[in-house]
C-alpha cells in the first residue's frame, strides 16, 4: 500500500493538540482501516521524514446517529474508523502540524 493511501488525515481536536504540545511529541492520525503498525510507522517515516518511536493503533466504534424529517424519524450508525497516535522524539516534529 502507498504512504498516501495509508495516512488519510490529522486529527485535530483539543486533546490532540495537548498530546502534541507536550514533552513527548504525540501527533495523531486517521488511517486506512487495513493498514498495521509496521505500515503506519512506514509511512510515517516516507512522507514526513521523521523517526516514530512508537505507534498505537485504536479503532473508534460507530455511534448511533438520528435524523427526524417531516414524516419519520430515521436512525443509523455512522461508520468505523481507525485512527494512529505516533510518537516522536522531543526534538522531532511534523511540519503540517506546526504550520511552517
Amino acid at each position: 500500500m502507498q504512504p498516501d493511501k495509508i495516512i488519510i488525515a490529522p486529527v485535530l481536536t483539543e486533546k490532540t493538540n495537548a498530546m502534541r504540545e507536550a514533552k513527548v511529541k504525540k501527533y495523531t492520525f486517521r488511517v486506512d482501516a487495513r493498514a498495521n503498525k509496521l505500515e503506519v510507522m512506514q509511512a510515517i517515516k516516507e512522507l514526513f521524514s521523521v523517526r516514530p518511536l512508537s505507534c498505537n493503533i485504536i479503532t473508534a466504534k460507530p455511534k448511533p446517529r438520528s435524523s427526524r424529517s417531516r414524516s419519520a424519524l430515521h436512525t443509523g450508525r455512522t461508520s468505523s474508523w481507525k485512527k494512529a497516535i505516533i510518537t516522536l522524539k522531543e526534538t522531532d516534529k511534523i511540519d503540517v502540524f506546526e504550520g511552517a
